[in-house]
């Protein structure tokens, strides 16, 4: 069915109500909308779905969500025993049509007798995966599009170990979306009749008291910020999300005195009024938080996403200024910190492991082995370090302590399996609050761990490919790179050549080929000759392909310096 086909097979349709078919009339003569709504439906990966909000098939509304949740529905009834009786969790978020289209999710997996336990208000993604494993889901679903711009909405969908979707489930529900009609397949239950039925319960302050005792579980020195409570002061921001509530309780709960929210942001908004991107990663959203912080003299700040899955901090330099630090370094800080911790306090495991993903920061590596632990990588995604979790605990291979990735994503205790902005600002707190009482700031302690492991920096570019012909520059780039691995790259030998795709690895040397653990995604790899690694691989949520730059040096200098020579040659990869 070509694009016009598919628009006047929804204008038609009667599941769709006037104000929709308005939207779609109000198009009618732009070509180029109409292809860009209905060219393809969104396609359902292991992130599940994500798209900007109107009527459309490549879209987020809706009937898109009506149609995923009936494949989901089907995968899991698939799953035969007491599938349906076990149920789902549904969580949702703080941006516009999150809650109604929650409730859509909720009253299609009803009228499929599956049932449904929904949160009564938007909660933090992490205590959706807590639900799912606490209650004995079969799954979870999650309206959320996390840290995106406010015009985008997401379907996250969970497995019942309560993380992310593996590959194979979400083909099947990919495949089985491809089986169904949009309109005529769905099955729907009214919402109040589902409730009434027992379909549908409601999950609230009860859930949110066992997942806070979970993640007061998580603090390993009390005593540190008992000791500073009088005088440590930390600004927080939710970002308008859904962290406003349990991010300060928890605190208040370590013994914190002094958190102060940025009150224009304490308040719940889809439009995000206050930044251009609700995002950690983006220093320039910090604006008001950092006004307050020098106004009360705030010692750190600390804001989650929207989502309250990512966390970022801003910690004061040697110049008394506020400065943000990346994902990578704050991981660092946050390892070495709970090693530390947890020796002091008789609280470390025995076999202690730390995972990151290959994309975050080799000094994790180092940090985890001087301090005898051991390290592991896995792809990019809170579902694979999750799995590596249960696969080294299951085969009493080690215990995992702490699990991160560059993006400012961080998992810490056995209750989760996904990002945890609420368990990480708790530990992020108590280690701003022992180095404050050490008389240091986490500037100080960051540069202390430079001096102990070596100098490391990293850089991300986003080599942004939007429109219809993105995805297929994408592809070219990627087949370009197979077909032609380069030797060199800005004058530096490669040593080595990694493709995830087959787990294959070259040496350029002496043309020696051997295979790592890990295969099966589509990532590039060099290890060049001067200790820095090169990684490229096309984004699974947005248009662009990602370029990863992982290098160390005697001195700081000399790392960046090498971050600044592969830069230039990763913005030449998008012309």
């Amino acid at each position: 069915m070509s694009y016009r086909d598919m628009y006047e097979k929804w204008l038609n349709s009667p599941a769709l109500s006037e104000a929709e078919k308005e939207e779609l009339r109000s198009i009618a003569n732009d070509e180029k909308e109409i292809e860009s709504r209905f060219f393809a439906p969104l396609e359902f990966g292991t992130a599940g779905l994500r798209g900007t909000m109107c009527v459309g098939l490549h879209q987020m509304n809706v009937h898109v969500i009506r149609h995923a949740t009936q494949a989901f529905a089907e995968v899991i009834l698939a799953e035969g025993g007491n599938a349906a009786e076990r149920g789902v969790a549904v969580c949702f978020d703080c941006r516009n049509h999150s809650a109604e289209f929650a409730r859509e999710a909720a009253c299609v997996m009803a009228a499929n007798g599956i049932k449904v336990r929904i949160f009564d208000a938007l909660r933090p993604t992490p205590e959706l995966s807590f639900a799912v494993r606490e209650y004995g889901c079969i799954a979870g679903i999650n309206v959320t599009a996390s840290h995106n711009p406010k015009e985008y909405n997401g379907y996250k969908v969970y497995w019942q170990d309560g993380a992310q979707l593996p590959p194979h489930h979400a083909s099947a529900i990919a495949a089985k979306m491809e089986e169904l009609d949009l309109f005529d397949s769905i099955k729907r239950m009214d919402y109040d009749e589902a409730v009434k039925a027992g379909l549908i319960t409601l999950m609230g302050a009860e859930t949110d008291e066992k997942f806070l005792s979970n993640v007061m579980g998580q603090v390993n020195d009390k005593a540190a910020v008992d000791k500073v409570a009088d005088t440590f002061k930390m600004v927080y921001t939710p970002f308008h999300g859904t962290g406003y509530k349990l991010i300060p309780e928890a605190l208040k709960r370590l013994g914190m005195k002094h958190v102060i929210c940025v009150p224009e942001q304490m308040v719940i908004d889809g439009n995000f009024p206050t930044v251009v991107s609700p995002n950690p990663e983006n220093p320039e959203g910090f604006y008001l938080a950092v006004d307050l912080a020098k106004k009360e003299g705030a010692d750190f700040i600390l804001g989650s996403d929207p989502d309250a899955d990512r966390v970022g901090i801003m910690v004061k330099n040697d110049k008394g200024e506020y400065i943000t630090i990346t994902g990578n370094q704050t991981g660092v800080l946050l390892l070495d910190y709970l090693i530390g911790a947890k020796k002091r306090t008789g609280k470390m495991p025995e076999n202690p492991v730390a995972l990151k993903t290959i994309v975050t920061t080799e000094m994790a590596r180092k940090v985890a082995e001087t301090n005898g632990l051991k390290c592991y990588d896995t792809f990019t995604g809170f579902k694979f370090l999750a799995e590596k979790k249960d696969k080294l605990e299951n085969a009493g291979e080690g215990k995992v302590i702490f699990a991160y990735e560059e993006s400012y994503g961080y998992m810490l205790g056995d209750y989760v399996r996904d990002k945890d902005a609420v368990t990480a600002a708790l530990s992020l707190t108590e280690m701003a609050a022992w180095y404050a009482g050490q008389g240091m700031t986490l500037y100080d302690a960051l540069q202390k761990c430079y001096k102990k492991y070596g100098f490391y920096a990293e850089k991300t570019l986003n080599l942004v490919m939007p429109g219809l012909d993105g995805l297929k520059k994408m592809a070219d780039l990627m087949a370009g790179l197979r077909e032609k691995p380069p030797v060199e790259i800005a004058g530096v030998a490669v040593k080595q050549q990694k493709d995830y795709k087959d787990g294959s690895v070259v040496n350029v040397s002496d043309g020696a080929k051997s295979t790592m653990e890990l295969s099966g995604s589509n990532v590039l790899r060099y290890e060049m000759a001067d200790g820095t690694s090169l990684i490229v691989r096309p984004s699974g949520t947005e248009p662009k392909v990602k370029v990863y730059i992982l290098a160390n040096g005697a001195t700081k200098a000399e790392a960046d310096e090498k971050v600044a020579k592969y830069t230039a040659w990763a913005e030449s990869l998008k012309k």
